[in-house]
C-alpha cells in the first residue's frame, strides 16, 4: 500500500465526511481538528535521557470532530472501533481502563489539573496513523484531544504546555513511561521540515527536508507482545546506568551530560546491559546533532550513514530491533536512490524510515515489498511521505 502525502483536497473531504457522520450521530454541527503521527529519522530512545531528537510529523492524522457539553462528561465514538464510551469529568478518582479511550480520557484529566475549563464534549475521532507501527498514533490522538478540547472551551492553546500535558497524560494516567518527542512534534511540526529537539530544554530549531528526497516508511506489520513491557525496561535501565555514574560524577542529571569517554572512564564495574544502554544514548545524542548539521548543508549521504550507524546501535546496544526491522534495513541498503535506513519508533517491530532519492521512491516501494514479502512470508505497508505541520483545525 502507498500512501502519498496528502493535498489540501484531501483534507476537505475528511472534515466534510467527518461532519456528516458527526451530524447523524449527534444532531449538531461539528469542530473539526487533527494531528499527526510522526517518524523520527534519528535520535532513537533519547527523550526520556534528556537527550536530542530529530522526528518529522507525517501526512498521516488522528481528526476530531467536537461538540461541547455542559452537563462535565465526555461521549466518545471512534470510527476505527465499534464500542462508545462516555466518562463523567467530575470523577474525583478517574482510573484507566486499558483501553483505547485512555489517551482521551487521561489528556482531559490532565487538561482539567493544569486549570483549563473543560465542561464536557461529544467526539467522534478517526485515526489514520497506523496503530503499533512505531509512528506515534497515541500521540496524535492524545493532542487532536487536546487541542479540539481547548478550542472547544474558548481555551488559549500554548502547544509547548499541550505537549507536555498530553505526555503527563501517558506517563501518569496511561502507565507509558514516553519523553515528549511524540506530543512535541505532533504539536510543533512545520511542513518540509524535521524538527531538531532538546528534551531537556525544549529548545528547538528547524531541520530543512530536501524536495529531492522523500520519507519512506516501510511497514514490519509485526509487532512483538513485549514491546510495551519492554520500552519500560529500558527507560529504568537508563536511570540504573545514570545512578552508576552520578555516584562517580555528581553533576551527571541523566546520560544526556555524560560523554563517551567520561562513560570508558567510568564504566569499571558497571553491568554489560547498562555499560551498552548508556552507550547507545550518549552516541545517538551525538548523531542527532551531527545529522542536523549534515541536512543544514544539504549532505543526505552523511545524513543516511548516521542513519546506519543509529540502527546497529539500536540493534546491539540498546537490543530494541528484531528480524523484520533489521530485513528491512537491510533491503534498503541494496536499493537505488537510498541514502539512509533505520528502525524508528520504540522497537520489537513496526517501521523502518527510509530517506530516498524522490525520483527512486516509486521503484523502492514496489521492490521492497516484493523482497520482503518473498523473505518473510508476510506483505509489508510501504508509506511515500513528505514532513507534514501540525495540529490544526480543518475548517471548509
Amino acid at each position: 500500500m502507498a500512501i502519498i502525502p496528502q493535498s489540501e483536497g484531501y483534507d476537505q473531504q475528511i472534515a466534510c465526511r467527518l461532519r456528516e457522520s458527526f451530524c447523524r450521530r449527534f444532531g449538531e454541527p461539528a469542530l473539526v481538528c487533527r494531528a499527526p503521527g510522526r517518524v523520527n529519522l534519528v535520535g532513537e530512545h533519547t527523550d526520556y535521557n534528556d537527550g536530542l531528537v530529530m522526528p518529522a510529523a507525517i501526512g498521516f492524522y488522528t481528526w476530531v470532530a467536537a461538540s461541547p457539553r455542559s452537563d462535565g462528561r465526555l461521549l466518545l465514538r471512534s470510527e476505527n472501533y465499534s464500542d462508545e464510551i462516555e466518562f463523567d469529568l467530575r470523577d474525583p478518582a478517574p482510573r484507566p481502563r486499558r483501553h483505547w479511550s485512555d489517551y482521551v480520557r487521561g489528556v482531559a484529566v490532565m487538561l482539567a489539573r493544569a486549570g483549563k475549563r473543560i465542561s464536557g464534549a461529544n467526539l467522534l475521532i478517526h485515526g489514520e496513523v497506523p496503530i503499533g507501527a512505531g509512528l506515534s498514533s497515541s500521540a496524535a490522538l492524545e493532542v487532536a484531544t487536546g487541542f479540539t478540547l481547548l478550542k472547544l472551551a474558548e481555551e488559549a492553546i500554548d502547544r509547548i504546555e499541550l505537549a507536555r500535558v498530553c505526555q503527563r497524560a501517558e506517563n501518569d494516567f496511561v502507565g507509558m513511561r514516553c519523553g515528549i518527542m511524540d506530543q512535541f512534534i505532533s504539536c510543533m511540526a512545520c511542513a518540509r521540515h524535521a524538527l531538531l529537539l532538546d528534551c531537556r530544554s525544549l529548545e528547538c530549531q528547524l531541520a530543512p527536508l530536501p524536495t529531492s528526497a522523500r520519507l519512506v516508511i516501510c511497514n514490519t506489520m509485526v509487532r512483538h507482545e513485549l514491546a510495551d513491557s519492554e520500552y519500560n525496561r529500558r527507560h529504568a535501565e537508563c536511570e540504573q546506568a545514570a545512578d552508576w555514574l552520578r555516584r562517580r560524577m555528581p553533576h551527571v542529571r541523566s546520560l544526556r551530560d555524560v560523554t563517551l569517554t567520561e562513560l570508558e572512564q567510568n564504566s569499571g564495574g558497571m553491568t554489560r546491559v547498562a555499560y551498552y544502554r548508556a552507550r547507545h544514548v550518549i552516541t545517538e545524542n551525538a548523531r542527532v546533532a551531527a545529522a542536523a548539521a549534515a541536512l543544514e548543508r544539504g549532505d543526505l549521504n552523511a545524513v543516511g550513514r548516521l542513519m546506519a550507524e543509529s540502527h546497529a546501535s539500536l540493534r546491539s546496544d540498546y537490543e530494541v530491533s528484531c528480524p523484520e526491522l533489521d530485513l528491512m534495513v537491510e533491503l534498503a541498503a541494496g536499493q537505488q536512490g537510498v541514502y539512509g535506513a533505520r528502525m524508528t519508533g520504540g522497537g520489537f517491530g513496526g517501521c523502518t524510515v527510509n530517506l530516498v532519492e524522490h525520483d527512486c521512491a516509486a521503484a523502492f516501494r514496489q521492490k521492497i515489498a516484493q523482497e520482503y514479502a518473498r523473505r518473510m512470508g508476510r506483505q509489508p505497508e510501504v508509506y511515500i511521505c513528505s514532513a507534514a505541520a501540525g495540529a490544526a483545525e480543518v475548517s471548509i
